[in-house]
C-alpha cells in the first residue's frame, strides 16, 4: 500500500523483514527513548502481524498487532527520527486499520502521551487514566469505527 506521501507499507513476510522491524524498534524505543531492551523484545513477535514502512528505498518504520483477551492490540508503532515528517505513521496506521477493517473485535492500543492527539485524528478515544509503561506515560485508546 502506497500513501500519497511516497511512503509504502507492507506486511512482514520473512525473517529478514522481522529483523528490520526489530532493528527499528530498538533504535527508536531502546536507543532514543531509553526503554529496557528486555521490555522491548518481549517474546511476542511470533504471535503478531508486523508491518514495515518504506520511503525512497529505506525501511523507516514499523508496527505490529496481536490478538489479546481484550481484543486486537495495535503495538510498537515506531518511525526513525529523521523520517517522522514523511507521514509514515499515518501510512502504517491506515494499512493496519485497513487490514483489520472486517475484524469484529475491539481494537485498542496504548499510546504514549505525546501521540494521543495523532490517534484521536483516526477515531481513537482515550479510556481511563494515564499509566506508566516502560517508564513512559501512556493512555489506553479504543478505536471507534
Amino acid at each position: 500500500m502506497r500513501s500519497g506521501s511516497g511512503v509504502s507499507v507492507r506486511r512482514v513476510s520473512c525473517e529478514e523483514d522481522l529483523r528490520l522491524a526489530v532493528d527499528i524498534r530498538t533504535r527508536v524505543f531502546v536507543e532514543e527513548q531509553g526503554v529496557d531492551p528486555a521490555l522491548e523484545i518481549d517474546g511476542k513477535d511470533s504471535e503478531c502481524t508486523h508491518y514495515l514502512a518504506e520511503f525512497e528505498g529505506k525501511i523507516i518504520g514499523t508496527a505490529r498487532w496481536r490478538q489479546t483477551d481484550k481484543g486486537i492490540k495495535l503495538e510498537r508503532f515506531a518511525v526513525l527520527k529523521a523520517f517522522r515528517n514523511k507521514r509514515a505513521g499515518v501510512a502504517l496506521l491506515q494499512k493496519v486499520l485497513a487490514d483489520l477493517s472486517k475484524a469484529d473485535q475491539k481494537i485498542y492500543l496504548h499510546a504514549q502521551d505525546q501521540v494521543v492527539g495523532f490517534y484521536e485524528k483516526f477515531n481513537f478515544i482515550a479510556e481511563g487514566n494515564e499509566f506508566f509503561e516502560a517508564g513512559i506515560r501512556h493512555f489506553k485508546m479504543i478505536y471507534m469505527r
